[in-house]
């Protein structure tokens, strides 16, 4: 078991953390430790990272978790999927407002993903933030507006949703959770 410091955390924490499957990431020195997906989550992490990564136009960077957005020095979080814009990344993480923040809801991570780090995406800028529920099957896809995020659409099951941000692709919830 890891033993917890006191807070405040600060970036320099996540070089010394233990590679132990869990995802850790800090908001203004808060630390939010959270355990590693389960097979759906990962699945459907999996599929839509491929259907972005066959949809996209190129030059852009398509990540899966754990790869680190840090838009402030007191902000570190591992959205599940993400996309960059051409030189938005160095080696470790990106810095710069994503054009897509993407978290799968879990038991574990439900209010963090919804609330919290909605907030943090907004405040930085990232241009479209989806949230995928395995639990509804559904898609929802939020995007900035006027400094705001704005629900665009909410998707569930079979539904199709035609996606101009960050570039076109199709994208049916019920195919992302399929188990097969």
């Amino acid at each position: 078991m890891e033993p917890l410091e006191s807070g405040p955390y600060t970036l320099a924490y996540l070089d010394s953390a233990p590679d132990d499957g869990r995802r850790r990431e800090i908001i203004d020195g808060g630390l939010y430790v959270t355990p590693g997906p389960s097979r759906i989550h990962q699945r459907a992490a999996a599929e839509l990272h491929f259907q972005l990564k066959l949809a996209s136009p190129g030059g852009l960077d398509i990540f899966q978790a754990p790869f680190d957005y840090q838009p402030t020095s007191e902000r570190s979080l591992q959205p599940d999927v993400l996309v960059c814009g051409p030189g938005d990344t160095n080696p470790q993480h990106a810095e710069r407002p994503l054009l897509l923040a993407v978290e799968i809801l879990s038991p574990s991570s439900r209010m963090l993903d919804l609330l919290l780090k909605g907030g943090v995406y907004e405040q930085a800028g990232v241009r479209s933030y989806w949230i995928l529920d395995p639990d509804k099957e559904s898609l929802t896809v939020l995007e900035l507006m006027d400094g705001a995020y704005v629900e665009r659409d909410v998707v569930h099951g079979e539904n199709i949703f035609d996606a101009t941000m960050p570039f076109p692709v199709r994208i049916v919830p019920a195919d992302l959770f399929r188990l097969h």
